[in-house]
């Protein structure tokens, strides 16, 4: 934040979204580049989050996205009006690893997580950390006068979300953000925080894709 301290833009909020299902994301395929489309439910996912919008009272935010086609048509569908998208904002760059699935990956790359090894000819866990502290220094400058609204993706948003309070960027396997759910970030005078995490307008406990499988239950 250039030449202020973050006290100033306290009654602003930075709310992160993260898109809808796709037929990628319901799977555990690592969705980089790839333009996906939102599936049915993922439409629906998307549409659910006008209530929970209206409900934070924004005024006039600024609207920022990814330039994926599954932000973009979330925000739509989520009666939000894009200010500008930018690539900044985009998923993590997986590589070589770009649409495998985590049990795919690890049949030769045992204990490979995108937190601990990134994507080989993609991004490391560096270069991420180094973006998304890129990203924050530019939405401090924007909340000084406004809230900011990102519609991004998983990764994106959990990686942002360690680095939001100064967490190492592996910190972000700790935070989970469902499809279409939301989190709303802010100031507690100078320190920043996480002030809300999971909001969604559908009933979110029911979900299960491959990133969130079923519990279930041992016996011993």
């Amino acid at each position: 934040m250039s030449g202020v301290t973050a006290s100033a833009s306290a009654i602003h909020r930075l709310i992160l979204i993260r898109h809808g299902e796709t037929e990628w994301s319901k799977t555990g395929r690592h969705t980089g580049s790839s333009d996906i489309a939102l599936t049915e439910l993922g439409e629906e996912q998307a549409k659910s989050l006008r209530e929970p919008l209206d409900e934070l009272l924004l005024t006039d935010p600024l609207v920022l996205s990814s330039p994926r086609r599954r932000a973009m048509h979330t925000a739509e569908l989520a009666g939000l009006e894009i200010s500008r998208t930018g690539e900044e904002f985009s998923e993590w760059d997986y590589g070589t690893y770009e649409g495998l699935t985590t049990p795919q990956i690890r049949e030769t790359d045992p204990g490979w997580t995108v937190w601990n090894r990134g994507g080989p000819g993609g991004e490391s866990p560096g270069q991420m950390s180094d973006r998304m502290d890129s990203v924050i220094d530019e939405l401090l400058d924007c909340l000084l006068t406004r809230s900011v609204v990102v519609i991004g993706h998983g990764h994106f948003s959990r990686s942002l979300l360690a680095r939001w309070i100064g967490s190492p960027v592996e910190f972000g396997a700790h935070f989970a953000m469902l499809p279409a759910s939301v989190a709303v970030l802010g100031f507690d005078g100078e320190t920043r925080q996480i002030q809300s995490m999971g909001i969604t307008g559908y009933r979110s406990a029911d979900y299960v894709d491959a990133g969130r499988p079923a519990h279930v239950r041992t016996t011993v």
